[in-house]
């Protein structure tokens, strides 16, 4: 027999788990962005295999050029999909089987021993995986596991790249310097082999699936299902702002901030200066000090970019981008001095400070489709890249220099710079406003 009364009885609610000192969405960045240092040491490596390359199968540096501009037009065509492949199969899945591709890719190329073979593992695998884990790769991980600094997080994984930069290259110079080049590929896929176990065991593809709220969140996020109609939103996306001036203008100066460069100078800066004496190692090292100088100016564009119309920075950018290139011929030598010193400071600033305005103008143009917008923006950069890439090697072979390369490359910039001014100036919610 059981006694009841009218009374509601208090149910006391369950003990509130105390949540980690340290959320696990740091954990999460900090993953990605080991993922996103090594993809930068899978990029930087064709810049120092040009010249081996030409010299052990006598291979012209069109033919490896091509190889590397296939690279470069992958990684960009990729990322716009990256995201879409993520939202359906989860990012742990896409980074874990993208590191492998590399990782295969990479391995390969010491046992090639023709031209289709370096095209088909450095060109077509490591590109496929690289993109991969492109900015699409650094949008998504922000995007699920961080409501508050944002900001903060997509500026540490971009500069990520800059830091891997900095970190391989002088290694790599060294081992393709003094080792040859197949020790230097075989450190690029165990590095790719290396990074799988942490992503595997550390990354998640939401809060979620821990049962955590994302950082600066006040509740929990239900995890969504799985997108299956991401990818033909994508090409939906890009047919509509294809029909748009300003998608074609932005992606027009992206292709040329591309061709500037990781198609000219990260890819035939070191050949280049070897040319006129400078060893290999020396000449790697300016291009990792580029990359230390990358994230101050990344960084502090991002601030101009908040404060100042973004068009007339764009075409600033590239005039100065421009002008220093067209002094470059001249300041190559044997040996580093302070001219050239303060050409790689400068350069460094500029080198990726297009990318906040372009971001900005995309937002106030595209509203909420400008993340995807600015993807296929980005794969307009590496295209650009990728073209420049392949010409460079050709205009190497055909004039015996590179002094056209980067003289063309500057009339270009100057082309970007008045594009970047054309652009029709709108208001955040895309009203047009006067110039």
């Amino acid at each position: 027999m059981t006694q009841t009364t009218d009374d509601l009885q208090v149910v006391p609610a369950p003990p509130h788990e105390a949540e980690p000192r340290i959320h696990r969405a740091w954990f999460v960045a900090a993953v990605a962005f080991v993922t996103i240092i090594g993809a930068a040491a899978f990029r930087s490596l064709p810049g120092l295999l040009i010249d081996p390359l030409h010299q052990e199968f006598h291979w012209s540096r069109g033919t490896i050029g091509a190889a590397v501009s296939v690279n470069l037009a992958l990684y960009g065509l990729t990322a716009p999909f990256a995201a879409a492949l993520m939202d359906r199969f989860g990012i742990r899945k896409v980074v874990a089987v993208a590191l492998t591709v590399i990782a295969v890719g990479s391995g390969l190329t010491v046992f090639m021993d023709a031209a289709w073979q370096l095209m088909l593992c450095w060109g077509m695998l490591v590109g496929l995986g690289s993109g991969s884990m492109a900015l699409a790769f650094a949008a998504t991980v922000t995007n699920r596991w961080f409501t508050a600094r944002r900001g903060l997080v997509t500026g540490i994984l971009t500069a990520a790249s800059a830091s891997g930069q900095l970190i391989f290259l002088p290694l790599l110079s060294w081992m393709v310097e003094a080792h040859g080049w197949r020790p230097a590929a075989i450190t690029v896929a165990l590095a790719a082999l290396a990074v799988v176990p942490f992503v595997w065991l550390l990354l998640r593809d939401h809060p979620a699936d821990v049962g955590l709220a994302p950082y600066g969140a006040s509740a929990p996020v239900p995890k969504p299902a799985p997108v299956t109609g991401a990818a033909r939103r994508t090409l939906t996306v890009l047919a509509k702002a294809a029909r748009t001036g300003p998608f074609w203008l932005l992606a027009g100066t992206f292709a040329i901030c591309g061709a500037s460069t990781n198609g000219l100078v990260q890819t035939h800066f070191v050949p280049a200066a070897h040319d006129h004496g400078m060893p290999v190692t020396a000449a790697a090292g300016l291009l990792a000090v580029i990359g230390v100088f990358d994230v101050a100016g990344t960084i502090f564009s991002g601030w101009l970019t908040d404060r100042f119309e973004s068009r007339r920075l764009l075409a600033t950018y590239y005039a100065l981008r421009g002008i220093s290139l067209l002094f470059l011929p001249m300041l190559l030598a044997p040996t580093v001095h302070p001219p050239m010193i303060f050409f790689i400071v400068f350069y460094g600033l500029d080198w990726v400070a297009t990318v906040p305005p372009t971001i900005a103008l995309c937002r106030k143009h595209y509203g909420e489709d400008s993340a995807i917008v600015f993807g296929w923006v980005l794969a307009s950069h590496q295209v650009g890249a990728a073209v420049v890439a392949f010409l460079g090697g050709v205009a190497r072979d055909v004039f015996g220099s590179y002094d056209v390369v980067w003289y063309a490359s500057g009339a270009l910039c100057a082309a970007a710079a008045l594009m970047a001014l054309v652009i029709r100036h709108r208001g955040p919610g895309g009203e047009p406003l006067a110039a």
